[in-house]
């Protein structure tokens, strides 16, 4: 038996621009159905917005996102400040991504910050040669860093 988990989104509208914004990071398939696809009828509202939308690439990157139906105005950025030398958010979640190379991790973060709130800037840490944190374009909080071993 295995089981995979998978951050799944939520929009209010920008479901679509969110997940062509994080193929164009991260690579891989994107998959998107609208509401009309399935069955809406293509004249009421909101039937062009995502009601299953998906990136997956071939190095393991896989998120899931769609719009709220009926919801139209985006909910409130989380609120975020450093308290010594710390960041401390009231964000109920964050996107991890955890790569093998700083070189890959830099590549992900350039272009996740397009348009993004830094929180962290990406640099070596106590832990690991890369770590960082922002806030994208949407909304979403990502947390961003190299894996390295922890010693036992």
């Amino acid at each position: 038996m295995t089981i995979k988990t998978t951050t799944h989104l939520n929009f209010r509208g920008t479901a679509r621009q969110a997940l062509e914004f994080y193929q164009r990071v991260f690579g891989g398939r994107l998959v998107l159905a609208t509401y009309a696809d399935f069955g809406m009828p293509a004249e009421a509202p909101g039937a062009d917005r995502i009601v299953f939308g998906q990136v997956e690439s071939d190095a393991g990157f896989r998120v899931m996102a769609y719009d709220v139906p009926g919801a139209d105005a985006e909910l409130p950025r989380a609120t975020t400040r450093r308290e010594n030398g710390t960041t401390v958010t009231d964000d109920r979640f964050f996107v991890s991504v955890r790569a093998t190379s700083l070189d890959e991790v830099e590549g992900y973060w350039q272009k996740l910050a397009d348009g993004a709130s830094v929180l962290e800037p990406l640099a070596a840490s106590a832990w690991t040669p890369g770590f960082g944190m922002l806030t994208d374009r949407f909304g979403v909080t990502w947390v961003l860093d190299v894996e390295a071993p922890f010693a036992g």
